[in-house]
């Protein structure tokens, strides 16, 4: 049967439910520790970077270009269009002897309400090894297309999960 929105999962104590969060997306500074491996390698750490906050998704974080390691970034062919943040450009990570292609987007150009992520990268958790906030190791969104990053303390359920097109 389709149902236009879910159930929520009551969130916890300490817990978000993504869908108190708005549409559309809110950005949002976060300090929160975020790390990414590949291959063995931790490519970026950060304390200063953005979260995206959308109904429906796990928040996707933004870090700044400079939390990457050098020579981790390598531009990758393609693109889309997001309605709210504007063109996106896709990077391959290289570490390790490992590349993850096209595991990584940025908005070099945002929309005027998203300006503040601009060059920011985002990361595919389900291209790389690892990601962790804050020391809780990240289960990537489901469905591929999406790039939410879930933690125990963001409840869904989550778009991207079979039977969720409709949402």
């Amino acid at each position: 049967m389709f149902r236009s929105r879910p159930l929520p999962i009551p969130p916890g104590p300490g817990q978000e439910s993504v869908w108190d969060y708005p549409r559309p997306p809110r950005l949002e500074r976060t300090s929160a520790r975020l790390e990414i491996w590949l291959s063995g390698v931790k490519i970026a750490e950060t304390t200063a970077a953005f979260r995206v906050l959308e109904t429906s998704h796990p928040p996707t974080y933004y870090l700044p270009p400079e939390a990457f390691l050098p020579g981790v970034l390598v531009p990758a062919g393609g693109g889309s269009v997001c309605e709210w943040k504007g063109e996106a450009t896709y990077w391959t990570l290289r570490a390790g002897g490992k590349t993850a292609e096209a595991a990584a987007w940025s908005y070099e150009r945002p929309n005027p309400a998203f300006a503040p992520i601009a060059g920011h990268v985002a990361v595919y958790a389900g291209r790389v090894d690892e990601c962790w906030v804050d020391g809780d190791r990240v289960t990537p969104q489901p469905g591929g297309f999406y790039g939410g990053w879930i933690t125990s303390n963001v409840v869904g359920p989550f778009k991207g999960e079979p039977g969720t097109l409709g949402w």
